[in-house]
């Protein structure tokens, strides 16, 4: 049974109409900020706003501009729902993004149907500034209405599984969803506690509550237990329950850009699954991005290359080294590093392992050391900011690898790799990647392995852009590195 006080946390300070006019308004605000700082910053650059558009047509172009707000927050919130449905980080972002970009061009049409006088810098600071500021405040708002618990919602998982266990690990990913995790349901599990969760065991406890329509139900039964999820779902329809979420235990499926239909009258769930990294033009679309990229970072950091070139060669050794991985479709290439170890890396490793039963024992595990003798004072210092990876952009340029993709490992690894070997073989090898944005050398061998299919299965470029921003937030901490 839960304890009365238990009852009592599981209530709302959620308040949905609040949560949707100021993520509204905020929109809205900075929509419209974004052409008048546009405006003021043209005056600042040029001192004459008149030649840029003419005294007649100003007041046009803000209510032209307004009305453009307005139709935009009324597509996030009638549209998209994103005042109301919660959806992860990257994925609202990236509509966000492409709604922009929409807006901008009908604003383009707009000028030349009109035939009023067109302003490239006032077009592109006016853009350019709303494809910041509507985002960042989208999310500064939410962040707030999350620390005034506003946007926080109860939330109930059913289940206690893996299934369960999963749901609450990938909830707790994404604070900005807002689901606060305040019990598990279970009539038939021995523990009282998950996850320090309280563990419903009696239905009835959870219909007593009197705030049982705001509060989110989030089924995760395992498989085999359909009986359940279907019986849940009865019952929470009885119960006036207005938003359900059912998590199916359908793993090794790929997510992304996967379509869902059913055929009338039928209970038979159609996933249209698409291989994003079969599709020539989705390769052509990654190979031309990884080029632009990789040589606008070869230009800014060029004196960087230059320098870490002097400080690795002042031992006499060479700055750059090639060890032989595995790339797409097996092939074996060299994969540049700066060298980070002493020139006889090789029979100092050979000697360790002879005599260092543990050393050798996280040798065969993880194929690393964390306290690794081989490695000389600037190369801990390269590794641990991930600068001695830089050289890897020349393979990039070759051909042999890709900014994002799965880690490039050794042929002795593959064998680890069991079943989901083919995935990796499928895509290229990459400077980052899912694995080094989720741990890195902080996580074991075998989830590496699934970080690195999840890749390939769920490939999308927005993916590539969305783990490239990761990767600096990273570097920049050093999560994992050594």
């Amino acid at each position: 049974m839960v304890k009365d006080m238990e009852l009592n946390d599981v209530r709302n300070n959620y308040k949905p109409f609040l949560c949707q006019f100021f993520l509204a308004l905020s929109d809205f605000i900075f929509f419209n900020l974004s052409l008048v700082l546009s405006l003021a910053l043209v005056y600042f650059l040029f001192d004459d706003l008149q030649r840029f558009i003419p005294k007649e047509q100003f007041q046009f172009r803000i209510i032209s501009h307004f009305i453009l707000s307005l139709t935009c927050v009324a597509w996030f919130l009638i549209r998209l729902r994103h005042y109301s449905y919660r959806k992860p980080f990257w994925y609202e972002l990236k509509e966000i993004l492409r709604t922009i970009v929409i807006f901008a061009i009908f604003d383009l049409a707009l000028i030349a149907f009109t035939k009023w006088q067109f302003s490239r810098f006032v077009w592109v600071f006016c853009w350019g500034l709303a494809l910041f500021l509507v985002p960042f405040f989208r999310f500064s708002t939410k962040f707030l209405l999350n620390k005034f618990g506003i946007w926080k919602k109860k939330t109930i998982i059913l289940g206690s599984g893996k299934n369960a266990t999963e749901a609450y690990y990938a909830l707790q990913s994404e604070e900005m969803l807002g689901f606060e995790v305040c019990a598990f349901f279970d009539e038939e599990s021995s523990e009282t506690h998950l996850l320090d969760c309280p563990i419903i065991k009696n239905a009835d406890d959870i219909w007593q509550s009197a705030d049982i329509k705001h509060i989110h139900f989030i089924i995760a039964f395992d498989v085999g237990e359909i009986d359940k999820t279907l019986g849940w779902l009865r019952e929470l329809s009885k119960h006036q329950c207005r938003s359900v979420t059912v998590i199916p235990s359908l793993r090794g499926l790929p997510l992304y850009n996967t379509d869902m239909s059913f055929i009338f009258s039928h209970e038979v769930m159609l996933l249209r699954i698409n291989n994003n990294l079969a599709k020539r033009t989705s390769r052509f679309l990654k190979r031309t991005f990884d080029i632009v990229c990789t040589l606008i970072i070869l230009i800014v950091t060029s004196p960087l290359l230059l320098y870490l070139w002097y400080k690795v060669t002042r031992d006499g050794g060479p700055a750059i080294y090639g060890h032989q991985r595995v790339g797409r479709h097996g092939k074996l290439f060299p994969c540049y590093k700066f060298r980070s170890m002493v020139m006889n890396s090789q029979e100092i490793l050979d000697a360790l392992l002879k005599s260092d039963p543990e050393a050798k024992a996280e040798w065969d595990k993880d194929f690393k050391l964390k306290n690794d003798p081989r490695i000389t004072n600037v190369g801990r210092f390269i590794r641990r900011t991930s600068l001695d990876e830089l050289p890897q952009l020349f393979n990039v340029l070759k051909g042999e690898m890709s900014l994002v993709g799965p880690r490039p490992i050794v042929t002795e690894e593959l064998e680890r790799y069991e079943l989901d070997v083919d995935y990796y073989l499928m895509a290229k090898p990459g400077m980052t990647g899912l694995w080094q944005v989720s741990g890195r050398n902080d996580v074991d061998y075998e989830t590496r392995v699934y970080f690195d299919s999840w890749y390939v299965k769920n490939w999308s470029l927005w993916n590539d852009i969305a783990i490239l921003f990761k990767t600096v937030n990273v570097v920049l901490r050093r999560d994992g590195a050594y």
